[in-house]
């Protein structure tokens, strides 16, 4: 082994950093060398706009969004006289470096603590509140460098650590990982994925779908007469009753979406104009049942017959739908739901593969969707036409569905615009999406252990579907 040595004067003059690099527990070669003291808990992250790109705590209202994780420091050091426990966390940008030649320099970075007690991780994550009302036990500076790391003596006990950019709305991919003498002492402050009871604000009752009454006749004449002698619909059909149905929200998040875009688009119409946003405190409009009859009355006519025009209107798009479906708007979108939502919907439904839905399996499809633009609605304050940056948990969380951030960053990555917005068409697509794939996962796992076992020809038999 070859050494050398440098004077003290030698080193001042020619290095101005030194950074010095250790080798984790989880090495080889320090296994090979017999129990070491010191274990690694490690997690990979993202911070993505409009879910989990929340910045540090200056920015207090999108700050609790950041990925939370729980460090438990069970027992102090040992020969430590002052009974404290050492934990080294270290936050790594990934991916960065690689992306130097796109003119992508490394975030500013850094990570906060907070001490938390068995109450406070009832909440999962932790809200804004407690970050408001608790202040931090030790933090790191926030610096554009690939690697964050911080020596941290606390009192054995529970944490959070809070990894975050410096601004809100920056993505990135990172690893956080904790050394300290404690095993297995970390793990993600999320909740269980699965279903949760819905809001009740949006839980009504609807009446029997059953029972025959004016309205649910209107609906089926109407569904028959775009249907055509076979009495079904398929994705194609779908979407131009869909389209009719939400021509006003579709509407609305064509024109946010062109002036998000800068695209011009057609002027406003007088009606339009009227729409004012939701005061602040104003009961919100989330009845299903007058959500549906809405349909009904948009459909049928006041007399709950269909209006000849309306079916003439729909049955010629029907004889022009190939024409249709390839049609785009000014602003590089599809008109109304795109062929894939269609088609998604059609399959969350068809349980015989037949590609089409009868008008009992498309009134339970018109149920869903009651409920999914009840719940758009009552996020959707100012009649915007999409949801604010950070609302997609909780409007899900209304919904019915409790899903952590991982599964949340890919369906931002999917649905979200780039300022992390999600508009209504895309909301609908993405709990339609949501449903299936929680109806295939229970459809296997009949005991409820949350536990489904597939060979491959199932799982692709299952998912190519949907």
């Amino acid at each position: 082994m070859v050494s050398f040595w440098m004077s003290m004067q030698d080193f001042t003059k020619y290095f101005d950093r030194i950074e010095i690099c250790n080798l984790s527990p989880d090495c080889p070669i320090v296994r090979q060398k017999g129990e070491y003291p010191w274990k690694q808990s490690a997690f990979e992250g993202e911070w993505v706009i409009g879910n989990t790109a929340g910045g540090c705590r200056n920015h207090i209202e999108t700050f609790w969004h950041n990925p939370q994780y729980v460090v438990t420091l069970d027992d102090p050091d040992k020969d430590d006289d002052e009974a404290k426990a050492t934990a080294i966390i270290a936050l790594m940008q990934k991916n960065r470096r690689s992306k130097r030649n796109k003119g992508m320099d490394c975030l500013t970075v850094g990570f906060i603590v907070y001490r938390v007690s068995e109450r406070d991780l009832v909440q999962k994550p932790l809200p804004k509140e407690f970050f408001m009302r608790n202040a931090s036990v030790a933090r790191s500076t926030f610096i554009n460098l690939r690697e964050v790391t911080c020596r941290f003596r606390l009192d054995p006990g529970t944490y959070v650590v809070v990894p975050s950019t410096f601004d809100p709305h920056l993505e990135g991919e990172f690893m956080i990982r904790v050394f300290s003498e404690c095993p297995d002492c970390m793990c993600e402050n999320e909740k269980c994925v699965g279903v949760c009871e819905p809001d009740p604000r949006i839980a009504e009752d609807l009446p029997d779908p059953t029972k025959p009454n004016p309205q649910r006749a209107a609906m089926e004449r109407l569904f028959l007469d775009v249907a055509g002698v076979d009495g079904e619909v398929d994705w194609m059909e779908l979407k131009l009753v869909l389209d009719h149905c939400f021509r006003d929200d579709i509407a609305v998040a064509a024109k946010g979406i062109s002036r998000s875009y800068a695209v011009p688009l057609a002027a406003e119409s007088p009606s339009d104009s009227k729409k004012l946003p939701m005061a602040e405190g104003e009961p919100v409009c989330c009845g299903l049942l007058a959500i549906l009859q809405d349909w009904y009355v948009n459909m049928a006519g006041g007399d709950n017959r269909p209006a000849q025009n309306t079916s003439n209107d729909l049955i010629m798009s029907k004889e022009r739908a190939p024409l249709m479906s390839g049609e785009m708007r000014s602003d590089g979108t599809g008109i109304g739901f795109s062929k894939d939502a269609c088609r998604s919907m059609v399959a969350m439904l068809d349980e015989d593969h037949s590609g089409k839905l009868g008008f009992l399996e498309f009134q339970k499809l018109l149920t869903e969707i009651a409920r999914w633009k009840a719940v758009f609605k009552l996020y959707d304050r100012d009649q915007s036409g999409h949801l604010n940056p950070f609302e997609l948990r909780a409007a899900l969380q209304s919904a019915g569905y409790n899903l952590n951030n991982k599964i949340l960053n890919s369906l931002m990555h999917r649905y979200g615009s780039r300022e992390g917005e999600i508009w209504f068409d895309d909301f609908i697509t993405c709990a339609v999406k949501i449903k299936t794939m929680i109806d295939i996962f229970k459809a296997k796992d009949i005991n409820g252990t949350n536990v489904a076992s597939f060979n491959m020809d199932e799982w692709i038999h299952k998912t190519i579907y949907s």
